[in-house]
This record gives C-alpha cells, structure tokens and sequence, in this order.
C-alpha cells in the first residue's frame, strides 16, 4: 500500500477480476454492488475509487478471497488525476453522492456539497483524453432531473456532451425486481451508439419526468431500443425478511413497541388491525416521522419494503413489524435483510458491524437492476451486437 497526498493507493490486494476483456473504472464504489452487478453480466471491474474506509472495509471483505488483481484507490476523488486509470477500459461507471439532489438530503442541486464531485469524476474522463473508455454509466436519485428546475440534468448531460459522449436518461425502480420501492437514474453515455434506436418517447423507462432533456437546444441525446422492464412487485417483502424466534433479543420489548403503536394516525392504526386479523404472519417496513413536531411511526400498507438509506438517524433507519393472529411485534431491519433487498443476498457480512452494513447498503445500487442495463444495454454497446444509429442531434442553431 503506497500514499500519493491524501490518497491511498491499494494495490497490493488479491481481488477478483472474471477475465473478462470488457474492463470497468468503478468510481464512488462504496461496498462494491455495482461491481457485483457487472461482472455477473460478462463485464470485469479492475478499478475502483471510494472515499469511505468503512465501506473499503465491506469491499475487502467481499472480493478479497478472489483470484485476479485489482486496484482500489481510497480517498477523496479529486485527488484521481486521468493517468491513474488503466487503459483500454471498456466503460466508467458512477454512481456519485446524492446528498444534495436527494429528498432526503438538502436539495442544493450539483454544484453543491457531496454532488459536486460528479464534477471532479468529468475532469478525470476529460484527462484521460483518446483513453477515455467509449461509455460512461452515472447514476443518481430522481431529483437529479428536478432540483433547480431540471438544470442540474441539463448541466450533467452537457458536461458529458462536452467530453464527446451522446446521452441516454433511463428511470429504472427495483420495485421491479426485488420488493423494495427505490426509484433511480441511469445516464447512459455513449461516444459511438451501437444499438437500435427508440422511437417512442415517454416509456417504462424514460418516463416524462425526463424527457425535456430530449427537447431541449444544443443537448446531444439519444434513446436506445430496450426490452420492457419486468413489472412492478406488489409482493415479497416476506420472502426477504430474516427468520428468527420471537424470543431473539432483536425484537424490541412490549413497552417499546407499545409506544410505538401509540403514536400511530387513524389510518396507519387501521392497517395494523386489519393485519392482526391474519393467522399467517404477515410483515410491513416503517419509518419514524415527525409530523407537526411529534415523532409518529408510519409503516407502508403494502408487502414492499421502503427505500432502503444511509442511517445516519432515527428517522433514516427502517423497522420491521410482525402481526401474527393479534400479536405485534417490532425490530429495527437487519444487515442480511437489507442485502437481500438490494439483491445481494449472498454478500459476504463478516465480522463488521451492523449499523456499518446497513450504512453501507443504504448508500449502494441495487444488483439486478444493474445487471439488467448491464445486460440489455451496456454489454451490446461494447460488444457492437446492437444496430448503429446517429445519436440524435437537439442543438439547431
């Protein structure tokens, strides 16, 4: 391990790489799902960056026992330069910091906080020059397209116009492939596309809420003909959840759960009551929230989870509430839980902490859904398998 400033440079790590010719730049790789994603559809992750030594330690913990080399650089991108990356990269991927363009977070836009890196990983593309690789995959929450008005996705699609790479936006929820309800962005950059394009212009996946980057002057997009997603889950939150006696330690005591159910509005107590009506267990994620300045738990009617996140508070942390022939019972969420539903289900937990898995996956990408894109999109790009088609140029003046 060497230290170049205030980046350490691990390279003397045993991590696995498929073999694969199809290499990826994994930027802002946090525990490493986006790499698990691509590697299951044929591609090989041979670099990564992250700034975290909590999720670095996840990320070794995972890959480390593969065979293969691999390079992790821990710390803070802007300390990446372009000549750092390997050559001959078949695509970058990144997914950079949603603090400040998610709901949850201040929705200061792009130029701001944590987000503003996305800008510090454009530099890195523009200093690799000819060695850039041929596609970019950048994802992000979907207040990239809404905060200040949209123009955070104008000026993201531009900069990547401006490295010479055409612009796909894809809004893709992994409501559709495993039960939790996490919508996403997909920009799909391309320097030559190579797959047939879509005519159609709002979809399953390009839904309106994007399409004015499509309409939009001097903004240089294309739309790529993809097979429908599957449809949206309505169900499997049970088949997810982790099987324990009602005596584990994890479940929260009556008092507390009492309190609980305490705080719950009418109809939220109504959802409850209908459930203790059930013989078969039945199981429902919550949040607490605070509503006109009292801390209130709310749990979803539905048998999906909700968007797993960052724990950084009470009010971030997800619960899981058991009703069984009248008996409620109610426990935080546990690290395997959320590992299943970010499908990852086989993720090597070791020996770190619970509270540090849950940061970990809260902040991560959902594996079949990038494997989905992987498959249906980015491996025919790199491949050539796909029909050729001019990107379409918006800019007419």
């Amino acid at each position: 391990m060497t230290r170049r400033g205030d980046l350490t440079v691990v390279s003397d790590l045993a991590f696995s790489v498929n073999g694969s010719d199809f290499t990826v730049a994994e930027f802002f790789a946090g525990v490493g799902l986006a790499r698990v994603a691509l590697e299951n559809a044929g591609f090989s992750v041979v670099w990564a960056n992250d700034y975290s030594a909590k999720k670095f330690a996840m990320y070794a913990g995972h890959f480390r026992d593969s065979a293969g080399s691999h390079t992790f650089e821990l710390g803070d991108i802007g300390e990446v330069s372009g000549d750092q990356l390997p050559t001959g990269l078949a695509m970058a991927w990144a997914s950079f910091p949603c603090t400040d363009l998610s709901l949850a977070g201040n929705g200061n836009g792009i130029n701001e906080g944590e987000s503003k890196t996305f800008w510090d990983f454009t530099k890195i593309i523009g200093e690799m020059g000819e060695r850039a690789p041929g596609v970019v995959c950048l994802e992000n929450v979907p207040g990239l397209a809404t905060t200040n008005g949209g123009d955070d996705l104008r000026a993201a699609v531009r900069a990547m116009n401006d490295l010479g790479y055409s612009v796909d936006v894809l809004s893709l929820d992994a409501r559709r492939f495993v039960p939790q309800s996490r919508e996403r962005l997909f920009l799909v950059c391309v320097k030559s596309p190579l797959i047939e394009a879509d005519t159609r212009r709002v979809s399953a996946l390009r839904p309106e809420s994007v399409q004015f980057v499509h309409r939009e002057d001097g903004l240089r997009t294309h739309a790529a003909l993809l097979p429908d997603p599957p449809p949206y889950l309505t169900t499997g939150l049970v088949d997810v959840i982790e099987n324990m006696p009602d005596d584990d330690d994890r479940w929260w005591s009556e008092d507390r759960t009492v309190a609980a159910l305490d705080s719950l509005s009418d109809v939220q107590a109504k959802r409850i009551a209908l459930l203790k009506q059930r013989k078969r267990a039945a199981y429902r994620t919550g949040y607490r929230r605070t509503r006109k300045g009292v801390a209130v738990w709310e749990f979803r009617e539905d048998d999906v989870s909700g968007c797993l996140r960052t724990a950084r508070g009470g009010s971030s942390k997800q619960a899981v509430i058991k009703v069984c022939d009248g008996r409620v019972m109610m426990r935080w969420m546990t690290p395997l839980e959320y590992a299943r539903l970010m499908g990852a289900g086989d993720y090597t937990l070791g020996t770190v902490s619970a509270p540090q898995s849950i940061f970990g996956f809260g902040d991560a990408v959902c594996v079949p859904v990038v494997q989905w894109i992987a498959e249906n999109y980015l491996m025919p790009i790199v491949t050539g398998t796909g029909r050729s088609f001019e990107a379409e140029e918006v800019a007419r003046g």
